[in-house]
């Protein structure tokens, strides 16, 4: 394809700073990762060996955050959700219409978290977040 290939898009702007005010910074980011994301959630609930395919997509099970934190992955949580019903509310915001969607209406969403402990709690990260995580051994 040579240089005439497609590219993703250049960012040539500046943000506008106030004085003293450091630029963001922006690692590097995964291309169509949303597409990643939907191929993990079709997969990873019917993989035989789940601790392998974690390896295999880049999960840390003990990282390091951006923070310093130490986190310890617990559980993988793919979800899936279907919206089959509407509320519209009242003038006033007291009372409500319920409404069944009808079939073509419906939706249908895939949600992915993984579920790390920090020491004190429970952190969800997104596969982005998680995988940005610095491994430790």
């Amino acid at each position: 394809m040579g240089h005439n290939g497609p590219r993703p898009a250049a960012q040539w702007q500046t943000p506008h700073l106030t004085a003293g005010q450091a630029a963001p910074e922006s690692g590097p980011v995964e291309p169509d990762l949303d597409l990643v994301e939907t191929a993990f959630l079709d997969a990873f609930p019917a993989c035989p060996d789940p601790t392998s395919f974690l390896r295999l997509a880049g999960v840390p099970f003990t990282g390091k955050g951006k923070d310093g934190v130490v986190l310890s992955l617990l559980r993988v949580e793919a979800n899936a959700a279907t919206d089959i019903g509407t509320l519209t509310p009242h003038l006033g915001g007291a009372s409500f219409r319920y409404d069944p969607l009808p079939a073509q209406m419906t939706s249908r969403r895939k949600s992915l978290a993984f579920v790390y402990f920090d020491g004190g709690g429970l952190v969800r990260l997104t596969l982005a977040e998680a995988k940005a995580l610095t491994p430790l051994a």
